[in-house]
């Protein structure tokens, strides 16, 4: 194991390299490179739940969550603690070692970050590992999420600081990063990756890995999104990729951040089982189980089983040390009595 080969150095022209070498060669590589670092038959499964739905003033071209567009999504309140700890259980029973939580916020008020926070003591509690994805974090809310025993906290970047300006124009590309500077400085583990298929160029999915991997630290977690084209969304007409240019990007999220889990995130319900198995090849560790990525569908628990079964894959048990579990499982009973 070891951080034999880290760097955070990467050029763009490097990374373009990468993805014109030949199919099968990149494969090996990025194959070897995890082999260095990770289990190569074991997945770690997350489950992510959307707790506030809708109602997003953010104007993200791809989001049918965003108040901008018209979609089928319609804006629901915060879920209640209760129903969250029971989507925790369920997600616990059927192998999820992380539970992922989702709010449609530009940036969370500090009455939203408390409620928050006492959903992750209480899921934490369940001995599942937490990850939140609310907008925009200034410090105090880092602080504060992290007091609350927040594992890992999700902001993407999405594409390329060139491209960026044709998805979203609500925030920049550096209040995406000085939210992953605030989570940082924390001791929060990062979540970040980004998208591809919305009408970018290979050179710009390559600047989006270098801007990931070049991070004064890794991301501990890289989701890698196919785009989910939604009716009623900018990018509902843009062109697809093929799964082969997919498979390339995971492959090298690999190659350049050896010791992150990769995961292979939305757009899974459509790919077929064999581009999947090419994703693991590659260098993927993680998936989303469940049928719903936030509003978005996903493959069924029993499909992702199967597949497991035909390739030999086990998931990766992550368990939370006994102390940390029983001092939240305390925090979650002086709530209740309070």
């Amino acid at each position: 194991m070891g951080n034999r080969g880290l760097r955070n150095d990467w050029q763009v022209t490097e990374v373009v390299e990468l993805f014109e070498l030949p199919f099968l060669d990149l494969l090996f590589k990025a194959q070897q490179v995890h082999r260095d670092h990770f289990d190569p038959n074991a997945v770690q499964m997350s489950t992510l739940l959307s707790i506030k739905t809708g109602g997003c003033p953010e104007d993200c071209n791809y989001c049918p969550q965003s108040v901008h567009y018209e979609t089928t999504v319609e804006p629901q309140a915060l879920m209640p603690i209760g129903e969250v700890v029971e989507a925790a259980r369920s997600a616990k029973a059927g192998g999820a070692s992380r539970f992922c939580m989702g709010a449609a916020w530009r940036s969370p008020t500090k009455s939203q970050i408390g409620q928050v926070a006492e959903m992750i003591s209480a899921v934490r509690a369940e001995g599942l590992e937490t990850c939140v994805t609310l907008g925009m974090l200034d410090s105090e809310a880092a602080s504060r999420l992290k007091s609350a025993g927040l594992d890992y906290y999700n902001h993407n970047l999405d594409t390329s600081p060139e491209y960026y300006g044709d998805i979203i124009t609500t925030r920049t590309y550096q209040d995406r990063l000085s939210t992953l500077g605030h989570v940082r400085e924390e001791g929060i583990n990062v979540c970040s990756g980004g998208i591809v298929g919305m009408g970018e160029s290979r050179k710009d999915r390559a600047g989006l890995l270098v801007q990931l991997a070049n991070l004064p630290k890794h991301p501990e977690s890289v989701p890698i999104n196919m785009l989910v084209r939604v009716a009623g969304t900018p990018s509902a007409d843009a062109p697809e990729i093929s799964n082969f240019e997919f498979v390339r990007t995971v492959a090298i999220a690999r190659v350049l951040m050896p010791t992150s889990f990769v995961r292979l995130s939305a757009g899974r319900e459509g790919m077929p089982d064999e581009a999947q198995a090419l994703c693991f090849m590659a260098g993927a560790n993680s998936i989303f189980c469940g049928d719903v990525l936030l509003t978005t569908p996903n493959p069924e628990i029993d499909e992702d089983a199967q597949l497991f079964a035909e390739l030999g894959l086990k998931p990766l048990q992550l368990d939370l040390p006994q102390s940390d579990v029983r001092e939240e499982r305390q925090v979650q009973l002086t709530d209740a009595v309070l």
